[in-house]
């Protein structure tokens, strides 16, 4: 995993996904959902791998999951993505979030994990990734 505190941090791969936090979003204290995020995470991630996969991928995985700071609604959020291993049938995918909150200009990581995807036909059985990108 990426160093979460870094001295002068700055997204690590591809943008693959902004949004904006809306209000229907939000838990009731005000914050969006930890699992709307992840499930945006999740699509950004999935953009990304089956582009590498050359076709249809399955999520089977999300390994190392941390929370930095609460989103605020307005918030207009950039996911990262970057794949850090490709195996014979698997993908995973670092996704990054960072958000530029509205009331503060403030620019600044909200959480990462890393999803793992697995190649699949268009059966649902795992395929082989292509060889070009292993």
């Amino acid at each position: 995993m990426i160093e979460l505190e870094q001295e002068d941090p700055i997204p690590q791969g591809d943008l693959a996904l902004q949004i904006t936090a809306l209000p229907r979003e939000t838990n009731g204290f005000g914050d969006i959902f930890g699992g709307w995020l992840v499930s945006q995470m999740d699509l950004a991630g999935t953009a990304m791998a089956s582009k590498v996969a050359g076709g249809r991928v399955a999520t089977v995985a999300i390994d190392r999951m941390a929370f930095l700071v609460p989103v605020a609604v307005g918030a207009q959020l950039s996911f990262y993505t970057q794949a850090t291993e490709i195996g014979r049938s698997s993908i995973k995918m670092m996704v990054e979030v960072w958000s530029d909150d509205p009331l503060s200009s403030e620019w600044r990581k909200v959480t990462e994990a890393v999803f793992v995807f697995v190649a699949i036909d268009g059966s649902g059985r795992t395929r082989s990734v292509p060889p070009r990108a292993r």
